[in-house]
């Protein structure tokens, strides 16, 4: 007999095939986004789960889903997952690390670049009908190339927007939880730097650190005035890092120059202050979003979930101590 396995949202179609060879499967393909209720009663008769950051997997729910084996998130980041509960019940949790770093470090530049180029105001300033012709000063913006980049964060993503810098001729600091070897430094042409020396420093600072309750508001008010009137910080991690609140207050009153945000607090829910400034560039969490790089988080979550369920190893386990428990 199968294992039962729930698909929360809509998937792939050859993501459902393969689950489909090896599982009895339930799939969301309407992508109506279950609220918890809903999530911990589909979840009564099922083996495992293929979810995403959007299904809140906490106690209520694993209390619901007693025969759960393996809870496998499409996303490298488990914040919407309470891992020890998991853990104490011998639920396997898995992520999908490695086939989204370069598309993620693509997104950071693509809003590194739209904030310091003012691109969103270029193109209302078009579609509203008011260009009128080139003149000197028009929508000036400040250059990448040259400029210091601070990286909060020197991780998989974090290397790869280290790597993309030096087309760009930037110089790089970066602050990480454990300093990198020298050969890697050298290799990323990166140089380690407290929080404090960063923000201070860096013309843009580009968050990379996963949201905890470690790292929430991670950069607040204090933070937002160590840094330069005329820097740009960009967001393409986790909301929660940032206090929304204070990057509005900043960017209203020029604490920073401008800002580049894929994440935020309470999204979708996003604070609607944001709609309300020229000189933030936003985007609805799309820093994985090519089809390539989705097809290959999907399958890799699904292969992470018969693994688990067909009594391997998943390749990306997260508590090797609830197999252990399993």
């Amino acid at each position: 007999m199968k294992p039962k396995i729930l698909v929360t949202r809509e998937v792939f179609d050859e993501t459902l095939a393969y689950l489909n060879d090896h599982c009895d499967v339930e799939s969301n393909q309407t992508d109506k986004p279950f609220d918890a209720a809903t999530l911990a009663q589909r979840l009564k008769d099922k083996d495992g789960v293929v979810c995403c950051l959007t299904d809140r997997i906490d106690p209520a729910v694993l209390a619901a889903a007693q025969r759960l084996k393996v809870v496998a998130n499409i996303a490298v980041g488990y914040n919407n997952i309470d891992v020890p509960a998991c853990t104490a019940r011998g639920v396997m949790v898995t992520n999908t690390p490695g086939v989204l770093d370069d598309s993620t470090a693509d997104l950071a530049f693509t809003l590194m670049l739209a904030a310091a180029r003012r691109l969103t105001e270029a193109e209302a300033y078009i579609r509203a009908g008011q260009w009128q012709g080139w003149h000197l000063k028009q929508l000036l913006g400040v250059d990448v190339h040259h400029a210091t980049l601070g990286i909060i964060g020197m991780g998989r993503i974090g290397q790869q927007i280290a790597r993309r810098a030096g087309g760009f001729k930037m110089r790089v600091l970066y602050q990480n939880r454990n300093r990198w070897p020298a050969d890697v430094e050298k290799w990323l042409n990166a140089e380690y730097v407290t929080k404090e020396q960063l923000l201070a420093q860096s013309d843009f600072v580009v968050l990379q650190i996963p949201y905890s309750p470690a790292t929430h508001h991670y950069i607040g008010a204090a933070e937002l005035k160590q840094m330069k009137p005329t820097a740009i910080l960009i967001n393409s991690t986790r909301g929660g890092v940032i206090d929304d609140a204070a990057l509005i207050d900043a960017l209203k009153n020029g604490t920073i120059r401008a800002a580049g945000l894929d994440v935020f607090e309470n999204e979708p829910q996003l604070n609607p202050d944001f709609l309300e400034l020229k000189n933030v560039v936003l985007a609805p969490h799309v820093g994985s979003s090519t089809e390539a790089t989705r097809r290959a988080m999907a399958m890799t979550a699904a292969n992470n979930a018969v693994a688990a369920l067909t009594g391997s190893t998943p390749p990306n386990l997260l508590n090797t101590e609830a197999k252990n428990k399993a």
